[in-house]
């Protein structure tokens, strides 16, 4: 190890495996390396950026040998963008290493008994699969080192972009972004060329200034295109013109809206939306379903895999259409919707009011008339006078956020004990943590991954529990 400023780097690190959150690891001595881009076979010297008692952390500065799994990544913008950390390694190895990530977490954190765990189902497309993107416009955007150093004066630093992981202040300026499908970079690439054109002012993060904030473009299975532009103030001619500009140049677009945000934030989900041209939502379209998906709704972004997940989800049911099912974390009320016509009635509980009334309206607007949606904090409505209610489920479907279900939740589950329980997580982690506080009376009989999210380390996972 050798050393400069009393910056640590290691040399010749062997990387071995992929760990949590994506990052290659390696060993030096006893301890642990976690290496950005590296791929398992690759041997480098790592730039130590971050030591600790048990582990290093750092980025590779030079190549020894290069892995023989390692593949050139299609995206320029590779390695600064924090989008797609796996392109670099073949589509089946990241499967592989979202596989073995779901099977550790569930043995080490769950500490349970695991049935064979069934093959991970592959992404149909793993390169333009998202249905939403967000990109925020800036007037500094991020330089590259090159860019750095170089004697050039860069008068225009304006970006329409992607954050840079850990800088809320600086973008990267895209060029092609291969998440979505067209007209997504047209989009994107038109409205910048109008606004730097016409001298419309990009953002300032720091100071909290200019009129250009961000731009959300969501598209659907059904060929609609919505796009939501974000302003800071109301200037209502520049406003018009840019917004008659994206309906000139794109008469694809089926939703144009804006949002005048002064907030600190970029959430809209607090701020008014409103509609230029076009109708005020998309349709997407499930099997027989047919679900509206607002500016503020949210919708699985890979709707292809969506429709693998909830098949899944139905199948672990085991549905004869005589159950009573809860569906929490319900969201919009897509898997509720989803499964209604399969049971005698579900119940969807969610913490965002918005989402219940999506949910509502999405029963109404399929003629589901054994959908019952409630707005709550989790562990507050699931009470046992709400199950007294509701009726006692036979099968509970769970969906929560990364964090887990609270434990109230999964003591409350216990006390009602419905036969099967269906744990839908995008986090295998705390799924299993919370698998294990349900193990005295739930055993785990089938596990399914699923891969939402080519490119990246994220995994969805679904676990079917049955009543001991």
């Amino acid at each position: 190890m050798s050393r400069s400023k009393n910056i640590p780097v290691l040399g010749r690190i062997e990387i071995t495996d992929v760990a949590a959150e994506g990052k290659a690891i390696g060993r030096y001595e006893e301890k642990i390396v976690f290496v950005q881009h590296a791929v398992p076979g690759d041997v480098v010297d790592v730039q130590v950026k971050k030591k600790r008692k048990n582990y290093y952390e750092g980025f590779p500065i030079k190549y020894h040998v290069y892995s023989p799994i390692r593949i050139a990544p299609i995206c320029s913008h590779f390695g600064v963008c924090g989008g797609c950390k796996w392109q670099h390694m073949p589509y089946s190895e990241q499967l592989k290493f979202k596989e073995k990530e779901v099977y550790n977490n569930l043995l080490r954190i769950g500490k349970i008994e695991l049935p064979t765990i069934n093959t991970i189902i592959a992404s149909a497309n793993q390169l333009h699969y998202r249905n939403k993107l967000e990109y925020t416009f800036s007037n500094k955007r991020w330089l590259s080192e090159e860019e750095l150093k170089s004697d050039i004066e860069f008068d225009n630093k304006n970006a329409l972009g992607f954050h840079i992981p850990g800088m809320f202040d600086k973008i990267i300026d895209i060029d092609e972004c291969f998440l979505q499908a067209e007209p997504s970079n047209s989009i994107r690439l038109s409205i910048k060329s109008y606004a730097e054109k016409e001298g419309l002012s990009f953002f300032d993060l720091r100071k909290q200034e200019g009129l250009l904030r961000t731009l959300i473009i969501r598209t659907s299975s059904t060929g609609e295109v919505m796009v939501i532009v974000v302003f800071f103030y109301n200037d209502t001619q520049a406003i018009n013109q840019l917004l008659l500009h994206i309906q000139n140049q794109f008469p694809m677009i089926t939703s144009l809206q804006y949002v005048i945000n002064q907030k600190g934030n970029d959430t809209i989900q607090d701020q008014e939306v409103i509609l230029f041209t076009g109708k005020d939502h998309l349709i997407e379209t499930m099997e027989n379903l047919t679900f509206k998906v607002g500016p503020k709704s949210f919708y699985q972004t890979n709707s292809l895999q969506a429709y693998e997940l909830y098949k899944i989800a139905l199948d672990f049911a085991q549905l004869t259409g005589n159950e009573t099912v809860y569906d929490l974390y319900t969201g919009t009320g897509t898997i509720a919707n989803f499964i209604a016509n399969k049971a005698k009635k579900v119940v969807g509980i969610e913490y965002v009011p918005e989402a219940i009334e999506d949910a509502k309206l999405n029963a109404e607007l399929n003629n589901l008339t054994n959908t019952r949606f409630f707005a709550g904090d989790m562990k507050n409505v699931l009470t046992h006078s709400f199950v007294e209610q509701e009726g006692i489920p036979q099968v509970v479907i769970v969906d929560p956020p990364r964090a887990g279900m609270h434990t109230d939740v999964t003591e409350t589950l216990l006390t009602i004990a419905p036969d099967r329980i269906v744990y839908v997580s995008c986090n295998s982690a705390t799924q299993a943590r919370d698998i294990n506080l349900l193990d005295s009376r739930y055993k785990v009989t089938k596990v399914q991954p699923v891969d939402m999210f080519p490119h990246t380390h994220h995994v969805e996972n679904v676990v079917l529990l049955e009543r001991r």
